[in-house]
């Protein structure tokens, strides 16, 4: 626990969704640069708002704070939809963007004029894949939703998701048997960045594969050109380290140079500052005794004493740091 202070760190995977000092101040009392990731998100402040405060809070500090754009899909399948589009992905590169997100919106929520979902794979998102290779852009995918989406809540196996889709009732897929299944999600995920071979992509929330690694290791030896983030999704690695702590962390051992730390982490206009900034500094120190250290310490969500994983300080160095340095092409520092 003492190397925490002093090892630099990146959160590949927040949301500063307001121009407020407090993110950035816990980031470099803590030791964090930051990827602040703009999302087609009703529950957000607008795409506008969200760039406006990604944009201000880089010019403070843009060592430390780095953003992904977004974009709408008003308009999908209209004339002229896909060329505004990569017209403002360019315009975002310009002012300094690193990654583009894609939400779950798309296959999700979105529907085209027939009334049918837009997936993943449909051809109307290709010219914007292809535009975000072209700038040399990261595209970070959240496709899909944890595998505890499709089950009923008394089944989930953590106490997060549990809360989440019993007030997100709109996402949780197991009220919704006739929308794709898991399995769709995921192969239409995969066949669309099969289709899209050079194009840097960033599974968000491991993939959407978080509750088993063994699949999650399979997906990363088929795309050589993807990365995963762990945002929200600790617990659910925690979930299968406490049935076996030794194929876990063998893992992060084997997967070291493909997977980037993150929490999502979320500054909105209506968050207490320090609320957030005691609640961002116990995220971290947690996340970092589980990594890091052998420790065990308690997960509430799980309702268990979890060991840590004690990773061998190469590793903590890449999953924490370098592996996102090298793919968002930040400069690393000393």
């Amino acid at each position: 626990m003492d190397d925490f202070a002093r090892v630099p760190k990146f959160d590949a995977h927040v949301h500063a969704n307001v121009d407020d000092p407090a993110f950035l101040e816990q980031a470099r009392q803590d030791g964090f640069e930051l990827m602040s990731i703009n999302v087609d998100y009703p529950d957000f402040p607008s795409i506008a708002d969200q760039h406006a405060a990604a944009t201000a809070l880089a010019k403070a500090d843009p060592a430390r704070l780095h953003w992904a754009a977004t974009f709408s899909m008003d308009g999908f399948g209209q004339p002229g939809w896909a060329d505004r589009v990569n017209a403002g992905l360019a315009q975002a590169k310009s002012e300094g963007a690193r990654a583009v997100k894609i939400w779950k919106n798309v296959g999700m929520i979105e529907k085209d004029a027939d009334g049918r979902l837009i997936m993943l794979d449909h051809p109307g998102l290709s010219p914007v894949a292809e535009q975000v290779r072209a700038l040399d852009l990261v595209l970070i995918g959240h496709q899909g939703e944890p595998h505890n989406c499709w089950l009923p809540l008394e089944q989930m196996t953590t106490d997060n998701d549990r809360e989440y889709f019993r007030n997100h009732p709109q996402y949780h897929m197991y009220l919704h048997p006739d929308q794709p299944s898991y399995d769709d999600q995921i192969a239409t995920r995969d066949r669309f960045v099969a289709a899209h071979p050079g194009l840097r992509f960033v599974g968000a929330h491991m993939g959407s594969l978080e509750y088993d690694v063994d699949r999650l290791g399979a997906f990363l030896d088929r795309f050589p050109d993807a990365s995963v983030d762990l945002a929200a999704r600790m617990s659910q690695v925690q979930y299968q380290s406490l049935r076996d702590r030794g194929k876990v962390r063998a893992f992060f051992i084997r997967y070291q140079d493909r997977l980037l730390y993150g929490t999502d982490l979320t500054v909105n206009p209506d968050s207490d500052p320090s609320e957030f900034r005691r609640s961002a500094h116990d995220v971290w120190t947690a996340d970092w005794r589980y990594l890091a250290t052998g420790e065990s310490q308690r997960v509430d969500t799980l309702d268990a004493d979890v060991p840590g994983l004690a990773l061998p300080r190469e590793v903590i160095d890449k999953v924490y740091y370098r592996n996102a340095v090298r793919v968002f092409g930040t400069a690393a520092r000393d």
